[in-house]
């Protein structure tokens, strides 16, 4: 399961700047609409790994948010295997930019809330603890969000979104904030721990290199109002490295230049 169909998805946003009262029309607002996303096909499989690329502020969160629930398209649909998205489903999970760990909890705590419907206590703690050693956060069970280093509480946040089994996960620049290191670390984490649990991944990311060494997919959407440059199925194995692969370069330099940036290694 996981299989994603996006259909002519179109969202717009009123300007607050030029919000003013109508004046025939009393208790109405008018003002200049900003058009973000422009009819927007796209299909994604089952247990793919999608990374959606593009220029700041083209859309590519709001569209995930879109494919995700949390907000409405103007026109357009997406479908999730079958079903039209109309809201947050517990079977699909937004891991949001920012850390969402409650302070509060420690590390159990945390990944444990997926899992608290389960009236078996001793399988509800099995299964707490297999995905805090699937993340290699084993011996931090009882540290606070505060007590762990960035990248460590990435992970716990991945085995709080991965512990309830989701059909679909959603990525909103997982990267985001961390020490170069850490972000190659947690690049090639990610990487495996698709391959292990065989979920659909979709991504938004602006990097260009995580996308090509990351994704099964790649999307590249163009400046706002945003629209599909590219898709192209990536078929080149892993581990992926840039040197050792001209075709993945060639692509690499080709989306820098689609991005306008000309920057070829």
């Amino acid at each position: 399961m996981g299989h994603i169909r996006i259909a002519g998805v179109s969202k717009g946003y009123i300007n607050r700047r030029t919000v003013q009262r109508s004046p025939d029309t009393a208790g109405c607002f008018a003002g200049d609409r900003i058009a973000v996303l422009d009819d927007i096909h796209l299909e994604f499989h089952d247990g793919e790994m999608v990374c959606i690329l593009g220029p700041s502020g083209c859309g590519k969160s709001t569209l995930l948010r879109i494919i995700a629930g949390f907000e409405a398209c103007d026109r357009g649909s997406v479908v999730i295997d079958g079903r039209t998205v109309d809201g947050p489903d517990r079977e699909h999970i937004f891991v949001f930019q920012h850390t969402a760990l409650f302070p509060w909890m420690t590390v159990r705590e945390n990944v444990g809330l997926g899992v608290r419907h389960l009236a078996d206590r001793k399988e509800q703690g099995i299964r707490i603890q297999e995905y805090i050693e699937m993340v290699e956060l084993d011996g931090f069970e009882d540290r606070y969000p505060h007590q762990l280093s960035g990248g460590m509480q990435r992970r716990a946040e991945l085995a709080r979104a991965l512990v309830v089994n989701p059909e679909t996960l959603f990525l909103d620049e997982p990267f985001t904030g961390l020490d170069f290191l850490t972000h190659m670390k947690m690049r090639e984490e990610v990487t495996a721990m698709h391959e292990f649990i065989g979920k659909t991944i979709v991504m938004v990311t602006h990097d260009i290199d995580d996308a090509l060494i990351m994704g099964d997919r790649i999307v590249v959407m163009s400046g706002r109002p945003s629209h599909v440059k590219l898709v192209r199925k990536l078929d080149f194995p892993r581990p992926r490295d840039f040197r050792k692969s001209p075709s993945l370069n060639d692509l690499r330099n080709e989306i820098f230049l689609m991005l306008g940036v000309n920057y070829a290694v």
